[in-house]
């Protein structure tokens, strides 16, 4: 019997494979600027290995503190994932 179809299986594992691994435990805090709202800075990456919950908590508080300063005029936020354009 002849198989098939396991080398592209295996070809889109490896090309999707951040999909897979551990990025779906990471977060990535953002700001926006003063001058254009619509700018994505990356402000910092919370990727330890206690899991996804942990990292996102850790990002929501650092946003929280960093907003609530006085004079801040920015907007703070949370994603999921590494640091994207």
């Amino acid at each position: 019997m002849k198989r098939t179809g396991w080398i592209p299986g295996i070809a889109a594992a490896l090309i999707f494979w951040p999909a897979f691994g551990q990025d779906v435990e990471v977060f990535t805090l953002y700001r926006n600027s003063v001058l254009d709202r619509t700018m994505r800075v990356h402000v910092a990456t919370f990727d330890t290995d206690n899991g996804a919950r942990y990292n996102k908590e850790n990002c929501v508080v650092a946003a929280d503190l960093f907003q609530s300063q006085a004079g801040v005029d920015t907007r703070y936020w949370c994603e999921l994932g590494r640091f994207r354009d």
